[in-house]
């Protein structure tokens, strides 16, 4: 390709008669972005390079022309004008900022217009409609995280619990007044087999006695139990030495020859 032409800042029917859309984005110290549209099988490598080189004298000059209006970032943000920070939160603090099934973020959601968004696994992205709501956000969140330094748990203690919601998987509980509510699956209520907590009738505000069993290590979850504290449902077994034996609760009996 020797006849070719290479055209700045070019207008749409230019774009459409052309054979390269090429687009760059970058600062004074060089290059961020590239982007190229071509509509021919092959391009010469000299004819990229003088694209970028023309580019970039374009670039500098747009930048100072930007730079005469606004040298640098507003040191105040608008009072209504939207926020977007990260905040990273450890492996083992994950599972209490998210909360059971979301809760604790979709609470911070309804109660202040902020939305949180996992980016990997320990770094978050926090949308603020405003700064204000910004600001109730780190509040919330700082509480969430912190250490439970108020109250320190035994391993293997048994503590009263409140119970604060009922689930179909389980039961909110809370140990004492300022703890975040954990879930109780169903599994740990009780000895028998459940599919809702109904079934032992609790209710809201219910006090009931649970087995403290320490932290998650992995995602920092407490484990509690309530079903290790309750006694074996009866049970009938049969023995292997003799079929027509039955023992039921620990009292043998026989059955009708």
């Amino acid at each position: 390709m020797e006849d070719y032409r290479i055209l700045t800042d070019i207008l749409g029917i230019e774009d459409y008669f052309g054979d390269m859309d090429f687009k760059m984005a970058g600062t004074s110290k060089g290059i961020t972005a590239l982007q190229a549209d071509i509509k021919i099988p092959g391009l010469p490598l000299k004819v990229v390079m003088e694209a970028i080189q023309q580019a970039s004298v374009a670039k500098k000059e747009i930048l100072q022309i930007m730079n005469k209006k606004i040298a640098k970032p507003r040191e105040n943000r608008k009072e209504n004008s939207p926020v977007i920070e990260t905040v990273q939160v450890p492996l083992s603090k994950r599972t209490r900022f998210v909360g059971p099934g979301g809760y604790n973020l979709k609470k911070l959601q309804a109660e202040t217009g902020v939305t949180v968004s996992q980016l990997d696994e320990e770094i978050f992205s926090v949308f603020a409609p405003t700064p204000s709501a910004m600001q109730e956000a780190r509040e919330f969140i700082s509480d969430l995280c912190k250490d439970d330094q108020d109250f320190q748990l035994e391993f293997g203690a048994i503590y009263t619990a409140t119970i604060t919601e009922i689930r179909d998987i389980g039961v909110m509980v809370k140990l004492y007044p300022n703890m975040t509510p954990v879930l109780l699956h169903n599994s740990q209520l009780d000895h028998r087999k459940i599919q809702h907590p109904s079934a032992l009738g609790f209710e809201i505000d219910q006090q009931i006695q649970v087995k403290y069993f320490g932290r998650d290590p992995t995602d920092g979850r407490m484990r509690l139990s309530r079903k290790v504290l309750q006694s074996p449902a009866s049970t009938v077994t049969r023995t292997l030495s003799d079929k027509n034996n039955i023992t039921m609760s620990g009292v043998n009996s026989s059955t009708p020859s």
